[in-house]
């Protein structure tokens, strides 16, 4: 069989993908939660920020952030402390994690959407 001209840029590209199909799913999941007065914020993301927190650190440590950093960007500090940690897990700092390039870089963790809407009308988004 005569190879391809575009067989060695597929190579190139071939991700050995090592979960179980479906790899993608249009299904979300979605959490029907009545607000209270105690609550104060919403955190919309991809599934990735799961891959390192548990639904109850990232409400603690966007409570602490709103708390101490009242004017900082709480999503842009989940997305560090990801960073942080998937930096740990693989042996290396959070400066080298960032020195490989982006489409390298998801061999260590998965691409990152944080949206957090304050309750009291702020919004703040952020990816890694």
């Amino acid at each position: 069989m005569q190879p391809k001209c575009n067989d060695p840029l597929l190579k190139m590209f071939r991700i050995d993908y090592v979960g179980t199909s479906p790899y993608i799913s249009c299904i979300p999941s979605v959490v029907h939660h009545r607000l209270s007065s105690s609550d104060r914020f919403l955190v919309l993301s991809s599934d990735g920020l799961y891959q390192y927190f548990s639904n109850e650190e990232v409400v603690a440590h966007v409570a602490w952030f709103m708390e101490h950093v009242p004017e900082g960007d709480p999503a842009q500090y989940l997305i560090a402390e990801l960073l942080f940690r998937a930096a740990k897990k693989n042996g290396m700092d959070f400066h080298e994690l960032l020195d490989i390039p982006h489409g390298d870089r998801r061999k260590y963790h998965d691409d990152v959407s944080v949206m957090v809407v304050s309750l009291e009308g702020r919004i703040w988004r952020s990816s890694g």
